[in-house]
């Protein structure tokens, strides 16, 4: 707040929340207690429950906030990349923590004491339950919303849920806002149409990848306007394409940005050509899998929407590395190790998919480690979604860890793994990763697939071995 006489006028409570927030921040990592990316901004909060709507409002150019079941930590920094490239100043919750105490924090950690945040914008990835707290309390200037699939239904609930909260949140928003959804997901369209805000709708054009028929693990079958079956001229991932009812019309809409022509590289990058209004170009990224076609031409499209030159957004592209335990690759004991995160029926599908696409099968060794914390989701039924199916082929070793790795080891002899195939190893990560690693050939690569906690605990483990950075540092 601005005085008279161009001093800034100091707000207490707002002063003693970011105070507060940057000391306990520096006393859990000076602790090792972790990275501090969330109990700061909570401790915040307590003091200043409007401390996100007062930081937001110093943002010359507004807040992005992106949302959706995947993709979210990857796409949001593949948009702050390309903010920073384009000479922006950005805040970022880049650690991933992302309920409104981790954006929060992230806010906290940029500002001055008066209240003066260091950034003329923000990239805000949100957690499905907390996006409509985030679009209240920072009134975006543009909403990317990627996909909405089944995912932990012990806490999100149905699509439905999230469906009808997130539609409560977006119907407070006018054309002041930009929606960019992925008009190939019917759920997203619904959830849009009729809004105030101004829409902008991406999505894929590309023959190559057509599935032939709708996955196990699809959400949604049925048209979200009169209950009928939906047709696919072109079906990508899970329920993800050109999509048509025949009882009332209602059909995939015309599109503002396309991908096509991709050109998938095994587990190493991808390449495409995004196509719009402004032109069509094409992007190079060391990213693979078609499901990161999708995120990035969800952020070429929301970087054009924020006004960033074509050139600009490929050369940032050019450049993005994976965020942590997503297609991250680690060098550990002469092994080359990739871990690449699972966490819902959809997503493990892809990472099989990309795994398995050009030999029919593993080529590598391949440890699956499932907890069931909290951030993980205590039911672990939807492993029964997945299609291991696709792991029985081949003769390459496959080895289970973590709380529920037992259950992992049935689901996988069920799918018609040879037993022989299969390794139980120890709960505890770190001796299972050793075991793991002594077991892939020296020289050789492996894959390593974990839920969300179990990749954590994994860095963890490989960042004390001085592998990795710990993920708050990045």
């Amino acid at each position: 707040m601005e005085t008279k006489g161009g001093a800034r006028r100091i707000d207490p409570r707002l002063a003693a929340a970011l105070a507060a927030s940057r000391l306990t921040a520096t006393s859990i990592r000076r602790l090792g207690r972790g990275g501090g990316t969330s109990a700061p901004g909570l401790v915040a909060e307590r003091i200043d429950p409007a401390i996100l709507t007062k930081l937001t409002a110093g943002l010359t150019d507004g807040a992005i906030v992106v949302a959706g079941t995947n993709g979210k930590t990857t796409t949001s920094r593949m948009i702050a990349d390309i903010l920073e490239v384009a000479g922006h100043a950005v805040i970022h919750n880049r650690s991933g923590s992302n309920l409104v105490r981790g954006v929060v924090t992230a806010f906290a950690g940029h500002a001055s004491l008066t209240g003066r945040v260091g950034a003329g914008i923000a990239v805000i990835e949100s957690d499905e339950a907390a996006f409509p707290a985030v679009v209240r309390l920072t009134r975006p200037r543009i909403i990317l919303l990627n996909n909405l699939f089944r995912d932990q239904l012990d806490r999100y609930g149905e699509l439905d849920t999230i469906v009808r909260s997130w539609r409560g949140a977006l119907e407070t928003l006018d054309a002041s806002t930009t929606i960019v959804i992925n008009a190939d997901d019917p759920s997203l369209v619904a959830l849009t149409d009729g809004l105030r805000a101004r829409l902008v709708r991406f999505g894929l054009d590309d023959p190559t990848w057509r599935l032939d028929t709708l996955p196990h693990a699809v959400d949604s079958t049925s048209c979200r306007w009169c209950g009928a079956d939906l047709d696919y001229g072109a079906l990508y991932v899970s329920h993800l394409g050109d999509w048509r009812c025949a009882a009332c019309g209602r059909r995939r809409p015309e599109l503002d940005m396309t991908g096509r022509a991709i050109d998938l590289r095994g587990v190493e990058s991808l390449a495409m050509t995004v196509d719009g209004p402004g032109g069509e170009g094409r992007i190079e990224i060391g990213v693979p899998g078609l499901y990161n076609a999708y995120n990035v031409l969800a952020a070429v499209t929301v970087a054009r929407v924020a006004g960033v030159p074509d050139e600009t957004i490929a050369t940032a592209l050019a450049a993005f590395r994976s965020a942590f335990g997503r297609i991250e690759r680690v060098t550990y004991r002469n092994r080359t190790l990739t871990l690449a995160l699972v966490k819902n029926p959809v997503g493990f599908n892809e990472v099989l998919r990309m795994l398995t696409m050009a030999s029919g099968g593993l080529t590598v060794p391949t440890l699956i480690a499932i907890n069931d914390r909290d951030a993980d989701g205590r039911d672990v039924s939807w492993l029964w979604d997945v299609d291991f199916e696709l792991l029985a082929p081949g003769d390459r070793p496959l080895f289970t860890t973590g709380i529920r790795g037992t259950d992992m080891g049935n689901r996988l002899k069920y799918a018609g793994v040879p037993p022989e195939r299969i390794t139980p190893l120890p709960d505890d990560l770190a001796k299972a990763l050793d075991q793991f690693v002594a077991a892939a050939p020296e020289g050789s690569t492996a894959y390593i697939l974990p839920t969300y906690t179990a990749m954590l605990d994994l860095r963890q483990v490989l960042a004390g071995l001085g592998a990795v950075e710990t993920f708050w540092k990045q």
